[in-house]
């Protein structure tokens, strides 16, 4: 608890500091609080700016954010928010730091399953939580479904991340609002019952465990099996990626689970009007391209390329749920990874 405070307050400090030198206030200006870091969005920013006028400060933080708006209460100069994943927007949208914003162009652009009913938080990419499989080892039909993790056949073969990381709690929320809480836990303690070693490391160390035959399938996110495979600092990931395939569960049923990066407006923004043109242009045809390019993201706009090498993997259909909805599971899910002792 004493380690999150203090990495809590070091955030804090950052953002002070970084918005030190700008007005906050300025009716052409924008102040943005971002997770994402500065070289992935800053060309998404500067082409805004080009088009519009309105300059864009960012700060990044990776923790602290929520600690951060809840601290600066009314004073805060945050507009607008840049995050990843859908557990960060519900806890913003929980602790009332954010504002709904009712918007032609965003309902137009993002499916309804990817934007808050009430336009509290928007979707702005979608990732895929994936099955990894060996190009050697598993059969086709072996894992069409997430229920085929918990079969018998998977003994001893599957490599995770822990349980209690955000995106296998919001895949295991997924489960929770299609099948319910019984069916989830049963399905939790046959995938525990199936690991190859203890969950343990990212996405990409179990990729790296099915090369080098530890297991034979993982879960993971798409965006991961792109870093891998075009990866020139790190060559041998470019190995891990091609030792396996992309496989999307759940063609046959509800579809693969995915997940968000997203934005939102805060509670108390003085630049409202500008937030709302930010959100609206990331939502476009220019920002979504991009991130397409650079992150190995599925856009949620539609029409908008996806990159070759994410197109590569083949089209898959996706879960229709609104993600409000498994966000409002995340909860017990919590319960079920430590009930079955998922990480132990």
């Amino acid at each position: 608890m004493i380690r999150k405070f203090l990495a809590a307050v070091a955030a804090m400090a950052a953002f002070s500091q970084a918005f030190q030198a700008t007005p906050a206030y300025a009716a052409e200006e924008v102040n943005l609080y971002s997770y994402r870091q500065p070289f992935l969005i800053q060309p998404f920013l500067d082409e805004f700016t080009k088009q519009t006028g309105i300059k864009v400060n960012v700060v990044y933080a990776q923790k602290g954010m929520l600690e951060r708006l809840q601290a600066e209460g009314r004073n805060t100069p945050a507009d607008a928010v840049l995050t990843v994943d859908i557990a960060r927007l519900d806890a913003l949208a929980k602790a009332e730091l954010l504002q709904p914003i009712d918007s032609e162009i965003l309902k137009k652009n993002i499916p309804a399953q990817y934007r808050h009913p009430d336009g509290i938080w928007f979707g702005l990419t979608t990732r895929a939580r994936v099955v990894y499989a060996s190009k050697d080892r598993v059969k086709p039909g072996e894992v069409a479904s997430y229920a085929d993790l918990a079969e018998p056949h998977m003994k001893g073969r599957i490599c995770t991340r822990s349980g209690k990381h955000a995106y296998n709690i919001s895949l295991l929320a997924s489960i929770i609002a299609h099948k319910g809480v019984d069916a989830a836990e049963t399905w939790a303690r046959g995938v525990k019952a199936n690991l190859a070693r203890r969950p343990q490391g990212n996405d990409r160390a179990q990729v790296k465990a099915i090369k080098e035959g530890i297991c034979d399938v993982s879960l993971g996110n798409t965006y991961y099996m792109g870093f891998m495979a075009t990866n020139e600092k790190s060559p041998e990931q470019k190995e891990w990626a091609a030792a396996v395939n992309v496989l999307f569960p759940e063609q046959d049923g509800v579809g693969t689970h995915v997940n968000i990066s997203g934005a939102a407006v805060t509670e108390y923004a003085k630049n409202k009007e500008n937030a709302v043109k930010l959100l609206e242009f990331l939502s476009e045809d220019f920002a979504q391209h991009m991130y397409a390019e650079q992150n190995f993201e599925y856009p949620v706009k539609k029409g908008v390329k996806w990159h070759p090498l994410v197109a590569s993997w083949g089209t898959f259909k996706a879960d229709d749920i609104n993600l409000d909805v498994i966000a409002a599971h995340r909860a017990e899910a919590a319960k079920i990874m430590d009930r079955v002792d998922f990480d132990g």
